[in-house]
């Protein structure tokens, strides 16, 4: 459906919501202000385009957006491709290269692609990310340390040989500066969550280093004054030969908005049991990738820490995330001659802890208990992005992919609902394990998967799980015709199963076969959800089913409970 959710939200929007979402959005409007500028000297323009960039696309991306609350704005994702476009094409090329991401998200939101997204695998999302992550992670240590380094190299190996050969130039100061950000940021959230680490880390050592007048590097001492206004839009110069060299470039962007965007809906999902609107999402960032640009901006999409920041501090609409934008605008014109005093260090210790929140490491961890295919698509991604080139990367990893998987899959992947209400013919005449041949209990619902649980086939799995109205006591998910799982696949699983768990459902698996069996092993899952609900037929699985809500009955909760006792299957 392609309706802004802010129109679905406003039908019954009270004066109490409406002051929830206001506090909501001032409280991100406020996180969002080291962050817009950070990622705008991190991406290689000046640090009032951040800002630009967080006000005009995020007012547009929760005016027009598909999810309730969607907060958008630069992001770490981006800051690796625009710095590289800027180096190349200048900021021009810039302008253009965005506007261009801006049109194919316009069409792919048309095209109704936002569920194609779904089907990126995991690895490769988590490959690209790590190594975005670690890329940020490696710019930062010049400021970190305030090294004397007029040009640091673009390229990875080369930046830290530099950093190696000039680090006996470090600056003390810079260096007790980030490092005292660092300790508040990681410190204050354990004092309180409701003012933001990142926040009390600029004021304070901003404060430092103004009074006791450090050497220290600040945004004002590398680019002069900030405007306190924003500037009248400004169209680019088309140079079609440049439009032909940042046709790959532009599509890395508008893949990089669409899953950070729709990635972050899903999270905001999870969160607060709603449900986006996948294509407008796409058409709303498109929009907003079209018009910022005009203004000076950069590159813009949903962003997951801040959007569930919003969410943390009860904003429920969009309405949250224009009040974000006006806070932020508000900021700006008031304060913005003050931004300038800020050190170039605590924006330093800033993007390092974007940069660790984003590397995922315990997914990139996770994933190398997976399938070996996953692994390879994990590390071949996550090295493309590194050593070479984003774009390389995402093209390289999605293809890999698409081979392995395409090598593996025996057959189309089918995912279905089945309980005692719905009749096949077809497989009741030939199947005598057929489901409509067994005596399903009350209180139980079983679903079955037909074909290998790889990437492709999670978004139908979860979109089958929405059938369900309400949650049974057991939930059967049948594997009997699925002969090989990815990681990705586990994944799935493993959300299932701890949203069961939150609804009170206790989760069985039958007719696991050996290469599923031994991933689920290899994951830890098997030991998660405990050996006796792995069942190797529906027959067992029923009679599992039985005893769990005959243990329920006598009012003995604790026996049903996922076990990591080792039992044999019946």
């Amino acid at each position: 459906m392609l309706k802004p959710k802010l129109f679905t939200t406003l039908k019954n929007y009270t004066s109490k919501q409406f002051l929830a979402d206001l506090s909501a959005g001032t409280i991100v409007g406020i996180v969002a202000l080291p962050l817009a500028i950070a990622f705008g000297i991190a991406s290689g323009v000046t640090p009032e385009k951040g800002l630009i960039t967080a006000i005009i696309a995020g007012f547009i991306i929760s005016l027009l957006g598909g999810s309730r609350v969607q907060i958008g704005g630069p992001t770490g994702a981006f800051i690796v491709i625009v710095y590289g476009i800027v180096q190349q094409y200048g900021v021009n090329g810039l302008i253009i290269a965005t506007i261009m991401a801006g049109v194919i998200l316009v069409i792919m939101g048309f095209a109704r692609f936002g569920s194609v997204i779904k089907f990126i695998p995991h690895p490769v999302v988590v490959g690209f990310t790590s190594g975005i992550a670690l890329l940020i992670f490696s710019t930062q240590i010049k400021d970190f340390f305030g090294l004397a380094i007029e040009n640091v190299p673009s390229e990875f190996f080369e930046k830290w040989i530099e950093y190696s050969f000039n680090f006996s130039t470090i600056n003390y100061y810079s260096f007790g500066t980030a490092a005292l950000a660092l300790f508040i940021i990681l410190i204050f959230p354990r004092i309180t969550h409701k003012i933001p680490g990142s926040i009390v880390a600029l004021l304070v050592t901003t404060a430092i280093v103004q009074i006791f007048h450090f050497p220290v590097e600040t945004i004002g001492s590398k680019f002069g004054e900030l405007p306190s206004a924003l500037p009248s839009p400004v169209f680019p110069e088309i140079d079609f030969a440049i439009i032909k060299n940042l046709i790959g470039p532009a599509t890395t962007i508008a893949i990089l908005a669409a899953i950070e965007s729709l990635l972050s809906a899903v999270v905001a999902d999870g969160m607060i049991g709603g449900r986006h609107r996948s294509n407008m999402e796409l058409v709303a960032q498109g929009v907003a990738n079209i018009i910022t640009p005009l203004f000076g901006g950069i590159p813009a999409t949903g962003a997951i820490a801040r959007t569930a920041t919003n969410i943390k501090n009860g904003g429920r609409t969009p309405v949250a995330g224009i009040v974000h934008a006006l806070v932020l605008l508000l900021i700006t014109l008031f304060f913005g001659q003050y931004a300038k005093l800020i050190p170039m260090a605590t924006l330093a210790a800033v993007l390092i802890i974007v940069a660790y929140n984003m590397s995922e490491w315990r997914s990139f961890i996770e994933i190398f208990k997976s399938p070996k295919s996953d692994i390879i698509v994990l590390l071949t991604t996550f090295g493309l992005t590194v050593v070479f080139d984003l774009t390389i990367a995402i093209q390289v990893g999605m293809v890999l992919a698409v081979f392995l998987f395409m090598r593996s899959m025996a057959m189309v992947t089918n995912v279905g609902i089945i309980t005692r209400e719905l009749k096949d013919d077809d497989e009741e005449a030939v199947d005598s394990n057929a489901i409509t041949n067994k005596k399903v209990p009350d209180e139980v619902e079983v679903f079955e998967i037909n074909g290998p649980f790889f990437f492709g086939a999670v978004s139908k799995f979860r979109d089958a799980m929405r059938f369900i109205e309400s949650p049974p006591k057991v939930l059967i998910i049948r594997m009997r015709n699925v002969p090989a799982i990815d990681g990705t696949g586990i994944h799935a699983l493993e959300e299932v199963y701890h949203e069961s768990i939150k609804k009170g459902t206790q989760l069985v698996l039958s007719g696991v076969h050996t290469q599923p069996l031994i991933a689920l092993d290899q994951s830890g899952f098997l030991k998660v959800i405990g050996e006796q609900n792995v069942l190797g037929n529906i027959d067992d699985s029923l009679d599992r089913a039985r005893e769990i809500l005959g243990l329920e009955k006598l009012g003995r909760p604790e026996d049903f409970e996922p076990s990591v006792k080792r039992e044999k299957n019946k």
